[in-house]
């Protein structure tokens, strides 16, 4: 007997169907010389610090650095922590005892680094020696599977990998443990997760946010004239100068209209190549259906997984955006699949001749770009059939020609001043059919030292903006290149092994976030709350919110993975990082200002209020009420705090920010569930505007 062991149930029938495995058992498949069996994810986990011997939350014992670290089976969380899950329990029994009756096995799980670690810890756990086999396939269609069960490779091929995807989860359990438990002693009171990933991450959304409220608008004016076009249109220039002085601007405003012609000193033309954007990755999918339709990071994520599952894309979880020439081989009979397509069929038939421009082995990571199937899509949902179409779209593209521009850029003179104006044509369209996103800007065949009629003059006032909140789209990105702007798609694909997190588990930090109370979406902006400004404010100079360096640390484990790196130089380099994140955090007591105060908890009416740097919390274990500070870009001060817990309501104060920017004044308030909202004052005309939660 063979012992097939899948990530998920529904995979697991599958390829059960297909191996000829048709007799149904309580927790497997069996049949034709095959056991077919599965994991839920990870019923193997890395054990908590209990395992070791340390309970609560003690100073002494941190950094907690486990000689060897042990594994244990998932456990189940309920109202009193953790607890043995009957379910996941009796399934390892089963898998243990279907491995020991097998001449091997065949490791059918996710084909990527979590994949292999599932199946991985629970061998190890289980105590298994039977040999085993890999199954790596990039789709789930009937004629993937079969070629890979055809070609099996040895199970040691893929150690690289494993190792590497332990060293992470090790180091996950490392710093997120000991950084958690270190600043929630430095704290006092409460709470605080912090992780090797998410705080980084964090500190990206709280930077850009400050950056943004803080920023001081500065005003400018720019100058416009329009000169007539043969057929009676109009081309409007502008000035290349803008002026931070009104009275300047006012001043070469009446220079401009005394003028009443305008002389062409400058005509540039040239040819703009435009390469077909590259197949889609994980990343710049979940980008692309975040900034285009609005969906989340892990939206996306659940989407593909799910269109994955029903054999009609390959595997979404790629951080490749190229395929090899073997693939590339099977691109024209791919296309033919669409051409009874009512939306793409036509399309895909336009395309004569392949761009090679996605295609390069030497980039190609565990799997390939995201590509149709060809299996015909059936009973979608809407969003599921938008992903899907997004995929189809971008794979039409990524294969079509280039797109060629004549783009001109015009400087004219008027006024003593130099105005400016682009123009392009569009000489071949190549991908850009597909969606037919670029119209033409015609300008008039204008030659140097040509004088152009003025017909009209204008003056613009214009502010200077700062950067947007972060989107999850930019967010991605930034994780993706540590925060380097980088625009171009080839090179974000050179720098992205020294981005933070990977494609598979990016969605899920971003997620933790809202989880864990940090960050909240505002429309399709992403927010930190107060709770995560309050942290920010303690860890946003330290170790553990370099974002850099968690970008190393990840550039590390893609070595490993590449048998480019030893494992043992990680794992001490990690441990070190652990000893130092530890130290800074347990050091950050100071900045968590404990006060203690007479007044009484409002909630509870037993405990005390603690004044800290950030937050005022009741010291009453029970209770814990927390008060932060920060409100709307304000800090309250403790006289301002101690009103609000004796009276509930601080008065009328100053100085607080909206979202937009505006500037308000606001009373802040108690709920009736002690929650903070804002009561604003009356207006003039006696009315009283709505409360507004904060």
């Amino acid at each position: 007997m063979k012992t097939i062991i899948a990530e998920k149930p529904s995979v697991a029938r599958e390829i059960a169907r297909i191996v000829g495995a048709t007799q149904r058992e309580e927790r497997y498949i069996t049949g034709n010389g095959y056991y077919v069996t599965w994991a839920f994810g990870h019923l193997v986990q890395l054990a908590m610090p209990e395992a070791y011997g340390f309970k609560g939350f003690q100073k002494e014992s941190l950094p907690i650095l486990p000689d060897v670290f042990q594994l244990t089976a998932r456990q189940s969380k309920g109202g009193k922590g953790y607890a043995a899950d009957p379910g996941v329990e009796a399934q390892i029994r089963c898998i243990g005892k279907l491995f020991a009756d097998s001449e091997y096995i065949i490791v059918a799980t996710d084909a990527g680094r979590e994949g292999e670690l599932i199946f991985r810890y629970l061998y190890n756990y289980i105590g298994c020696s039977t040999p085993f086999k890999r199954l790596w396939i990039s789709s789930l269609t009937d004629k993937a599977i079969r070629e890979g069960l055809r070609n099996l490779e040895d199970g040691s091929k893929y150690d690289n990998l494993y190792l590497a995807a332990k060293a992470r989860s090790e180091a996950d359990w490392l710093v997120g443990i000991n950084a958690t438990q270190a600043i929630t002693i430095a704290a006092g009171r409460g709470t605080y997760s912090l992780g090797r990933v998410q705080t980084p991450t964090l500190a990206m959304v709280c930077d850009r946010y400050w950056k943004n409220k803080r920023f001081t608008p500065e005003a400018f004016w720019q100058l416009h004239f329009a000169t007539g076009m043969a057929d009676g249109g109009t081309v409007k220039l502008s000035s290349v100068e803008k002026w931070k002085d009104k009275a300047e601007a006012d001043t070469a405003y009446t220079r401009l209209k005394a003028a009443r012609t305008a002389t062409v000193d400058k005509v540039e033309r040239k040819e703009k190549t435009e390469e077909p954007p590259l197949l889609y990755d994980l990343t710049s999918l979940q980008k692309e259906a975040n900034a285009k339709h609005g969906f989340t990071a892990d939206q996306t994520l659940q989407i593909a997984q799910k269109l994955y599952e029903s054999k009609i894309i390959t595997y979404p979880r790629t951080g490749s955006s190229y395929i090899p020439e073997d693939v590339f081989a099977e691109i024209p009979s791919l296309l033919l699949t669409l051409q009874g397509s009512e939306k793409w069929g036509t399309k895909a038939m336009m395309l004569s001749t392949l761009s090679r421009h996605s295609v390069d082995d030497s980039k190609v990571t565990d799997h390939h770009a995201l590509l149709i199937t060809g299996e015909k899509p059936a009973l979608l949902s809407k969003d599921e059939m938008t992903v899907y179409d997004m995929i189809v779209g971008r794979m039409i593209e990524a294969f079509a020609e280039k797109c060629v521009k004549e783009v001109t850029s015009v400087i004219a003179t008027a006024g003593d001043m130099d105005f400016s104006v682009r123009g392009s044509v569009m000489k071949q369209k190549g991908w850009r059919f597909v969606y037919g996103d670029d119209a033409d800007t015609v300008l008039p065949d204008w030659k140097e030292g040509e004088s152009l009629k003025i017909s009209g003059a204008s003056i613009t006032e214009g502010k200077t903006k700062p950067q947007p909140l972060h989107t999850e789209a930019t967010l991605l990105a930034a994780m993706e290149t540590c925060g380097k702007e980088i625009e171009d798609e080839t090179l974000r694909q050179a720098i992205k092994d020294c981005g933070i997190g990977t494609p598979a588990t990016r969605a899920s930090i971003i997620e933790t976030l809202f989880a864990r109370g940090y960050v909240e979406r505002v429309k399709k902006s992403l927010v930190p709350t107060e709770k995560g400004l309050a942290l920010y404010s303690v860890v946003k100079d330290m170790s553990i919110a370099d974002v850099t360096m968690t970008g190393e640390w990840e550039k590390s484990l893609a070595q490993i993975e590449h048998g480019e790196m030893a494992v043992d130089e990680f794992n001490h380099g990690i441990e070190q990082y652990t000893v130092c994140i530890t130290s800074e955090l347990l050091s950050s007591d100071k900045l968590f200002a404990h006060k203690s105060s007479d007044c009484l908890c409002p909630k509870c009416g037993t405990g005390h209020m603690q004044f800290l740097g950030k937050v005022v919390r009741c010291d009453n274990p029970d209770c814990g009420l927390p008060l932060f500070r920060q409100k709307a870009g304000r800090l309250l001060t403790d006289a301002e705090v101690t009103k609000l817990i004796q009276t509930g309501a601080t008065g009328v104060l100053r100085g607080f920010k909206s979202k937009q920017g505006k500037s308000f004044d606001a009373n802040v308030v108690f709920d009736s569930d002690f929650n903070t909202v804002f009561v604003f004052p009356e207006a003039k005309n006696g009315s009283k505007r709505p409360k507004s939660r904060k």
